[in-house]
């Protein structure tokens, strides 16, 4: 098995880059929750995380008679041709793990070019 450096995780997933022959590489971040994995650059989880927040705005459960209690919508990912039957649930649990994954990134960049001076 192939080693990891995590990233980040929460209760429905993890982020982490993948280690080869001793080193971590770093130009793509790893996403695996319900079941589902993602080799992402940051760019990508950047659109994903946008996608996210057009989704969360756009599911009006203000209105609506199920109030939250939905079974699934789709939730678009950074593949155009691939969506995600997610629950309301689900969605703010992969948003908490797409921004947690960014600020570990960022963090992360931050540290390295300070580290530098």
């Amino acid at each position: 098995m192939q080693q990891i450096e995590q990233l980040y995780h929460n209760d429905f997933g993890v982020a982490f880059f993948w280690i080869k022959d001793q080193q971590t590489l770093r130009h793509k971040v790893q996403l695996v929750f319900k079941e589902t994995g993602f080799y992402l650059t940051r760019e990508q989880i950047q659109e994903f995380s946008e996608l996210i927040d057009l989704s969360c705005q756009s599911t009006c459960c203000s209105d609506c008679e199920m109030r939250s209690r939905c079974h699934k919508f789709l939730l678009k990912t950074p593949f155009e041709a691939l969506d995600l039957a997610v629950t309301q649930k689900e969605v703010y649990q992969i948003k908490d793990l797409v921004e947690g994954t960014l600020f570990q990134l960022d963090l992360n960049t931050y540290l390295d070019e300070l580290c530098k001076n």
